[in-house]
């Protein structure tokens, strides 16, 4: 009942393309769908969870909805519990998306930031949202503001993480704690989901759409 899914771009620290986000919508809705899931795990191949986006393939048209967008529509529909294995990279989307999970687990080599203001942009994915929420307001805008490097100790100190392992160690006991929230009723699960999510989700839209807008007016100035 648990379905692993893999970023699988180890050659590239596993940044996402075109084909990777939608591959990751796609991987994302069977298992929303299928009866036989009952809980996510996403992880990295490799070394790395994932250093978000792929500079060298920014392709698409103006006003066109970016891959990325779809693939986030379907992430939040998610009301299955979603845990994470994040070592080694852990950066852009890389870093967003453990704060989307339920329960994130780290490797000693973490190396996680939210490059967005040294880049000349702004957040993505609603973290401008789910990072406080995770958090707390002032340790989300420290690193927010600052985009400094964040190692598997920091990860747990401030909440980003549940716990820190070896890298060895990261994706067995990851896959041990689905198992144990897996024996329970599937249906249990999902609502007990669905009520953790539901105060929480039309503040999430609300941040995407925010970030997108600041988004436009900084992707392409002199910042940028």
């Amino acid at each position: 009942r648990v379905c692993t899914i893999t970023f699988n771009r180890p050659e590239k620290k596993n940044a996402f393309n075109k084909d990777a986000w939608l591959a990751l919508r796609d991987a994302i809705a069977e298992a929303h769908n299928s009866d036989a899931v009952s809980v996510v795990v996403i992880t990295g191949a490799g070394k790395d969870f994932s250093s978000g986006v792929d500079l060298s393939d920014l392709t698409g048209e103006p006003g066109e909805k970016p891959p990325f967008e779809f693939m986030m529509d379907e992430f939040l529909k998610l009301d299955k519990p979603l845990l994470a294995a994040a070592k080694g990279a852990a950066i852009g989307f890389g870093a967003t998306a453990l704060f989307h999970c339920d329960i994130v687990y780290v490797g000693e080599s973490l190396k996680m930031r939210l490059p967005f203001v040294n880049l000349g942009l702004v957040p993505e994915a609603g973290c401008s949202y789910t990072l406080p929420r995770n958090i707390g307001y002032q340790q989300a805008a420290e690193l927010l503001f600052t985009a400094e490097w964040i190692n598997a100790e920091k990860a747990v100190e401030t909440g980003i993480a549940r716990r820190a392992f070896s890298d060895a160690e990261l994706l067995p006991k990851t896959l041990e704690k689905a198992a144990e929230i897996a024996q329970w009723p599937r249906n249990a699960l999902r609502e007990t989901k669905r009520t953790l999510m539901a105060t929480h989700s039309v503040a999430i839209e609300q941040a995407r759409e925010r970030e997108m807008a600041g988004m436009m007016r900084q992707v392409g100035s002199a910042e940028n």
